[in-house]
């Protein structure tokens, strides 16, 4: 009998007690918000993800920026909502700024991936949650513009908690605006490529992270119009655990593939691509 390995792998395991965790320094260990997994920091790796189920963990959009392409030129940076009398908003607008080191909740700009040139806007979940205001709808209107001005695919990283509520019926109002502006692109034969990233609610779900010609996703991305309490309210029934996950999705019909984030700048280039060779 072998006394020192006489125990199950399991058994071996270091539990983190609450008494392990007030000596352990903040951000050291991490809990995996999709399969609970407790991960040491450093093994989530340059690209974020979980060893155990590739959730990726939430990034700022110049952490994917980097991760996507080294040549990004950012457009509209400027773009910012000058004044609101909503109470507390322009405080919120300032911490968000801090944060992210962003004005709007989206980054926008030209970019070659892989080789392929492309017009890139990606969502920032630390910027308000990612919500569609007036000014994130702008810019994502001139991007696509812009692309379509200069014959150029779009590639969209959607992340977003919904409308932003501080600015009323002219946060609503950019829906309508951006599809407008992605009609135009599509009618002009380009190429609109969505990547669905963690979490993408609300009015952003309900409209141009929906109307791509092909649609991605990260593993385990949560996507959904209304949250999953609301639906079970007005339903009055149980929600499925994975209901607004994305494999969900892919099996009805919403997504066409989950990829993994160290595969996603190749999988982009090919897509791309193979696109390209078919308008030629």
């Amino acid at each position: 009998m072998d006394l020192f390995n006489s125990k199950k792998p399991e058994q071996n395991k270091i539990k983190v007690t609450d008494a392990i965790k007030d000596r352990i320094p903040d951000g050291l260990f991490l809990a995996c918000p999709y399969c609970g997994e407790q991960i040491y920091n450093k093994e989530l790796g340059a690209y974020r993800v979980c060893p155990k189920c590739n959730y990726g963990f939430r990034l700022q959009a110049h952490e994917r920026v980097a991760l996507l392409t080294e040549d990004f030129v950012e457009m509209n940076a400027d773009l910012t909502i000058e004044h609101s009398d909503f109470p507390g908003y322009e405080e919120k607008l300032a911490r968000a700024k801090k944060q992210t080191e962003m004005n709007e909740s989206v980054l926008t700009g030209t970019a070659t991936i892989e080789g392929e040139k492309v017009a890139l806007g990606i969502m920032d979940a630390y910027f308000m949650m990612a919500s569609l205001g007036s000014m994130t709808g702008e810019k994502i209107t001139r991007l696509f513009e812009y692309a379509t001005e200069n014959r150029l695919p779009v590639v969209m990283f959607t992340a977003s908690g919904g409308a932003r509520m501080q600015e009323g019926i002219n946060s609503l109002m950019q829906m309508a605006k951006v599809s407008a502006a992605v009609a135009a692109h599509q009618e002009a034969g380009l190429l609109y490529l969505v990547v669905l990233t963690d979490p993408t609610t609300g009015g952003v779900t309900a409209s141009f992270a929906m109307q791509g010609d092909v649609t991605l996703a990260e593993p385990h991305a949560l996507v959904g119009f209304a949250g999953a309490r609301v639906i079970e309210s007005t339903i009055h029934e149980k929600l499925p655990k994975d209901f607004q996950r994305v494999e969900t999705l892919l099996e009805n019909g919403f997504v066409d593939k989950i990829v993994p984030r160290q595969d996603m700048a190749d999988m982009i280039a090919n897509i791309v691509s193979l696109h390209q060779q078919e308008a030629e």
